[in-house]
């Protein structure tokens, strides 16, 4: 039998993680897709509702509920982008940020049990390997290249 397609492999890893992580976040009553977002601001605060959803992996009209929920929740905070009045920029809150704190052990441990089994070596590697393809799906597609024919 053919081993899985590499694709399926990576969604399947995806499904699990995203279920594993809503089970580890379920006390604090927030989802996957939220800590994600939050994560995001840790590491850039300040993003608009469209820059934060680009960098989540989720679509605009999706953010806008999340970023209400998280708003509602005071994980995070809204106010006028100085630049522009119909802009509005997304900080996280210091409740956002301490939610942030207290999950972070159990997060890396769930990150440690998805590398058992990989030495230092393969877990720099895989994580530079995963960045590279990401990268390399973010990049504008030439159409014209395209194996498919119309």
């Amino acid at each position: 039998m053919a081993p899985p397609s590499l694709l399926y492999s990576v969604k399947q890893v995806e499904l699990v993680t995203r279920a594993r992580l809503d089970e580890l976040l379920k006390p604090a009553g927030v989802t996957a897709l939220q800590y994600t977002a939050l994560t995001v601001l840790e590491r850039r605060d300040g993003m608009s509702s469209a820059e934060l959803a680009r960098n989540s992996f989720v679509r605009p009209q999706s953010m806008s509920d999340l970023v209400g929920a998280l708003e509602r929740r005071g994980l995070i905070a809204r106010s006028p982008d100085p630049a522009s009045r119909r802009r509005h920029i997304i900080s996280l809150t210091e409740e956002g940020r301490a939610l942030l704190d207290r999950y972070a052990p159990a997060v890396r441990e769930l990150e440690d049990e998805m590398l058992t089994g990989f030495t230092a070596r393969e877990r720099t590697a895989f994580r530079a390997y995963l960045n590279r393809a990401r990268e390399a799906l973010g990049q504008p597609r030439d159409l014209s290249t395209s194996t498919t024919s119309t």
